[in-house]
């Protein structure tokens, strides 16, 4: 095994391959209503959770998820991925009522939360915690950068402070933290992407999801973009930047991904990360002649 992957740790944990269902809980984000800013990240376009099925109740969302997901596989655990804006991004009431529909499915074998960290106040933590003992709960943070600079340009609108402290509380709680990081933001290099792989791995997060920048139409990133103020990264450049950050993340540390795929009606560039399966392919290839192993820089 190269790399810790989310598969092997899904086998691990629950004895079989298990499947996401991307749900809408049918929340915004304090960066796009104004309580702290307008517009959201740079790069967001309508939120994450395009592919999300907007307008059904939970348990309606769950269904439809599943039966697309057997089209193709006989697989029978899923997890309920609530990914679309900031999900935890309500009065406690409601996030208690849609966490426990999804929870209480029966092919639902754990959820995970996308949220901000800037958006778990106490009591949100005390009921996932409570849900954490019917079944795992985790929660999705969005750090994409440790770099304050880069993250005032991308408007992400809290600071590192506020990610540790949130990852320390739910922590304490017992329940699992995954975060998310993106490579390729402008103005960054690899020794700015490796300086923010350290402090995630700092920070006690379990998970983390490595993420190419993707440059997506009616976003502030794709202004900048289209008027030349910076490039995105190529494949090859990219394959090799992840081949050396996985030498660093300690070998307990689940890789959730390695790369993603956005839109494809939305995606400006780069244009080559739409052919995700390439990009598994190549970077698997290109592991294997490198010969390495995660955690074997540390």
């Amino acid at each position: 095994m190269y790399y810790y992957s989310l598969n092997n740790y899904l086998k691990e944990r629950f004895g079989e391959k298990v499947y996401k269902i991307s749900l809408d809980g049918g929340m915004t984000c304090p960066n796009r209503d104004g309580k702290i800013g307008y517009g959201g990240c740079v790069f967001c376009s309508n939120g994450s959770g395009q592919f999300t099925a907007k307008g059904l109740t939970i348990f309606e969302q769950i269904e439809n998820g599943k039966n697309l997901i057997k089209q193709k596989t006989s697989c029978s655990k899923f997890i309920a991925y609530f990914q679309s804006y900031t999900n935890t991004y309500a009065p406690t009431e409601y996030l208690k009522n849609i966490f426990t529909q999804a929870i209480n499915h029966p092919d639902i074998v754990a959820i995970s939360i996308g949220t901000r960290p800037d958006c778990l106040p106490e009591d949100v933590i005390e009921l996932l915690a409570v849900l954490n003992k019917i079944k795992p709960v985790w929660v999705e943070l969005g750090l994409q950068t440790s770099n304050e600079k880069t993250a005032a340009y991308i408007n992400r609108g809290y600071s590192n402070e506020i990610y540790s402290d949130a990852v320390c509380k739910l922590k304490e709680n017992g329940i699992y933290v995954v975060t998310h990081m993106i490579i390729g933001l402008p103005g960054e290099y690899y020794e700015d992407f490796l300086y923010t792989l350290r402090y995630i791995c700092r920070s006690g997060s379990d998970g983390i999801k490595l993420q190419l920048l993707h440059v997506l139409k009616g976003t502030k990133l794709a202004e900048d973009f289209l008027s030349g103020k910076f490039r995105c990264l190529e494949k090859d450049e990219y394959i090799d930047i992840v081949c050396k950050l996985i030498r660093h993340i300690p070998k307990n540390i689940v890789i959730h991904r390695i790369t993603g795929d956005g839109d494809k009606k939305l995606t400006i560039a780069p244009q080559w990360s739409l052919n995700k399966k390439d990009v598994l392919n190549s970077f698997n290839k290109m592991i294997k002649i490198m010969n390495i192993t995660q955690g074997d820089a540390i």
